[in-house]
């Protein structure tokens, strides 16, 4: 039997990786050997994202980079997978004829039935509906660093934000069972993982299918007795999924970090109604201060949209005015994509490409200016920080993430002086900062 090294290059957001993880889980080890090298791989898959047109050109991208290993190199076989595939499958066959098939978002568990037909010469090339939940019983290879994990609790949306394509590529809400989230965080924790990333496109909408609505405090009280489980962390939740029950929760349970991923988009209510978003600026403001009150040390990201149609400098110098009054600590601006097939994109005065630029700079350095003295807020605080390897710069210094901190995303900590290993949590002393870095010094006690 042939046997055959693999790399995969997955790009987007987590949620994707996980997706990625699932198929590599899926790849029997008798047959297959997972690399990262794809000059030495006789298989490059590329897991797409297709959320806005920048991920679409750098998926785009991608592909054709690694093409090149056909052309010059060990590799016999291009697969593209994921998002793009799962929305553009005809364009995609049609332009990228250096393809040799590709996967929606839900053939990662067929992968290799769909690699055995095309080595047989009877390639199948119909991409399926996007109706499929992994669960605590699918193989899966995670990538991230041995301590810190990422674990979806549910696929797909019902939200229908009228920029989104969400829902066209993943399908509506379809929420695992606590039972089987509880069963794989225990297994990631039993292997050594100490951070847990709760992810979907609404941690908050858990189980809003089901007869009993929203389950994600359910989850939570389960999650938090797993012994040797320390940070639990929650990303992208939506703002009127929220509830004070759930705050009170995160703030009582110290297991679950003091950090929410908050979403809003907007703050002008025009542009949130024709958003379709179910909030305006005063449940906004008003969610902010139950947030603040409950919760005084929280860290709060959000992420908005800059120039969505019909967006006047009015309503643009409005939502500059709110993010200067400091509301999060992390934030990220997005210029407005029109995407086919969606609401937004048939609405009247769309924007210039080269104004949504403009405001979105502008919006990023009045937040770096909130960012940085709210980082210069914590010298001298005390922070647990998680030890995640050596700075890029100098193996002088150890680098790291405070609690305050989500992977891949929000900056980092470095570490001048004291000794750990990598993976341990440790206390440290802010020291100084920039705009999105700490700076301290591991404390003995």
């Amino acid at each position: 039997m042939d046997r055959y090294n693999v790399s995969l290059v997955s790009l987007g957001c987590p949620k994707n990786l996980v997706d990625a993880e699932v198929m590599l889980g899926h790849l029997p080890a008798e047959r297959f050997s997972i690399i990262t090298d794809e000059s030495a791989a006789d298989i490059i898959v590329v897991n797409t994202c297709a959320f806005i047109r920048d991920a679409q050109e750098e998926s785009v991208e991608t592909i054709l980079e690694v093409a090149d290993y056909k052309k010059n190199g060990r590799c016999k076989l291009l697969i593209v997978s994921g998002c793009m595939p799962q929305r553009y499958q005809k364009e995609l066959q049609k332009e990228l004829p250096e393809v040799d098939f590709f996967m929606g978002t839900a053939d990662a568990p067929r992968i290799v039935e769909l690699l055995d037909r095309h080595l047989e010469g009877r390639p199948q090339q119909e991409i399926g509906l996007p109706d499929y939940l992994y669960d605590h019983t699918t193989p899966r290879v995670t990538s991230s660093p041995y301590y810190t994990a990422y674990v979806k609790i549910a696929e797909g949306c019902a939200n229908h934000c009228s920029y989104c394509v969400i829902p066209g590529i993943r399908g509506t809400l379809r929420s695992r069972t606590i039972e089987s989230v509880v069963a794989e965080t225990k297994r990631l924790v039993d292997s050594g993982v100490k951070e847990i990333n709760l992810i979907a496109q609404d941690v908050t909408a858990f189980g809003a299918e089901r007869d009993s609505g929203p389950e994600l405090p359910a989850l939570l009280r389960e999650l938090v007795r797993i012994d040797g489980l320390v940070w639990l962390r929650l990303l992208y939740a939506y703002p009127d999924g929220i509830t004070d029950g759930l705050l009170d929760l995160i703030a009582a349970e110290e297991k679950i970090c003091n950090y929410l991923d908050l979403p809003i988009q907007h703050i002008d209510d025009q542009i949130l109604a024709a958003m379709n978003r179910r909030v305006d600026e005063s449940d906004i403001r008003s969610l902010l201060k139950r947030i603040r009150s409950r919760i005084p040390d929280i860290t709060l990201r959000t992420s908005l949209i800059v120039g969505f149609p019909g967006e006047t400098d009015a309503q643009f110098r409005k939502l500059l005015g709110f993010v200067e009054e400091g509301h999060f600590e992390r934030l990220g601006a997005f210029r407005y994509s029109r995407e086919d097939g969606t609401p937004a994109a048939q609405l009247d005065n769309q924007v210039p490409e080269r104004t949504k630029q403009a405001r979105v700079k502008r919006l990023m350095k009045a937040q770096s200016r909130v960012s940085l003295k709210k980082n210069l807020a914590l010298k001298g605080r005390i922070e647990p920080t998680l030890v995640e390897g050596y700075s890029e710069e100098t193996e002088l210094l150890l680098r790291g993430r405070s609690v305050r901190q989500a992977p891949d995303v929000d900056g980092q900590v470095y570490i001048t002086s004291g000794q750990a290993e990598i993976g341990d949590i440790v206390n440290l002393k802010i020291t100084d900062s920039s705009e999105y870095d700490l700076i301290g010094e591991i404390c003995e006690n």
